[in-house]
């Protein structure tokens, strides 16, 4: 008995040993590092710092000083008027991309199934480049086709900025939260199809009584993903930076951090910084899964 529960708790230990070990080493110890050098900050000695440093617990004094900075507030208020708006049209846009590639009438639906995902293969930065190359006046076919019909646009402007951003954002993530919409309509049992149409119910009704209540779950799931993804915007902006006097070196939570660390070379302010980042993440998605959860109880 014994040698079958020694052999047992190997096997075990042999199949979530691999996976513990990388989740501790990408996950855990990560974290860990992160919240300790937000507590801490290099004390030097000397007149210029020409004694060496040493590392000084410092409590909470990293996360003050990142509230009180003016450009990370601003950030965090950006990204969140960003997700107020991106989030909604991701979803609400996957998911009619997912319900016309699935409807029964639908032709090609290979083709642009392959179509809507191929942006999301396409990496960030060179997508922002493309994107780019869109919103810069003087190349931008788009701009002069607008000055022909009289429109002055200006995709890079401090009022249009974020935006454009946003349809980058868009372009390149909708087309995966499509497929995972995708992925729950086709475990749908076809029978309810068939019983609805026998009953008389109409293509809306079905849309509305059948698959959006059945897919929720994956709904609720890519809502979560864009929430956090768009939370930890960074490659976008960081690109157009140099299209964009709009776009400074705090424009986003992320790049702000980014500037500390490996511009002003405060690692601890940094660390503060994503620290409170990964807070306001875990905060709003835990939240929205709460606000699901109430509504599916009442």
């Amino acid at each position: 008995m014994t040698s079958t529960r020694t052999r047992t708790r190997l096997a075990v230990f042999g199949f979530l040993g691999p996976f513990l070990a990388l989740f501790l080493a990408t996950i855990v110890f990560p974290l860990g590092y992160a919240l300790f050098q937000s507590v801490t900050a290099t004390a030097r000695s000397g007149a210029f710092g020409e004694g060496g440093g040493t590392t000084v617990f410092v409590g909470l004094r990293n996360y003050a000083a990142a509230l009180s900075d003016p450009g990370f507030v601003s950030s965090l208020g950006r990204v969140l008027l960003f997700a107020v708006v991106q989030v909604p049209l991701m979803i609400v846009l996957a998911t009619a991309l997912a319900l016309m590639l699935d409807a029964a009438s639908a032709r090609g639906v290979k083709l642009f199934r392959s179509a809507y995902f191929l942006p999301y293969g396409v990496p960030g930065v060179i997508a922002s480049l493309l994107w780019g190359f869109l919103y810069t006046p003087g190349i931008s076919p788009v701009i002069d086709l607008g000055k022909v019909f009289g429109l002055q646009l200006d995709f890079l402007g401090a009022e249009t900025v974020l935006w454009s951003i946003a349809n980058i954002v868009i372009w390149q993530y909708a087309g995966y939260n499509m497929l995972v919409i995708v992925a729950q309509l086709k475990s749908i049992d076809r029978d309810l199809f068939e019983a609805a149409a026998i009953d008389g119910a109409s293509s809306w009704q079905v849309i509305t009584r059948i698959k959006l209540p059945l897919i929720a779950p994956a709904i609720v799931l890519t809502t979560v993903f864009t929430i956090i993804g768009t939370l930890q915007l960074f490659a976008e902006p960081l690109v157009l930076k140099p299209l964009s006097s709009a776009i400074t070196s705090s424009y986003t939570p992320n790049m702000a951090a980014y500037n500390q660390a490996f511009t002003n070379n405060n690692y601890s302010l940094a660390a503060a910084e994503s620290v409170l980042l990964a807070l306001v993440a875990c905060a709003f998605s835990f939240g929205f899964l709460k606000l699901i959860g109430r509504r599916q109880n009442a």
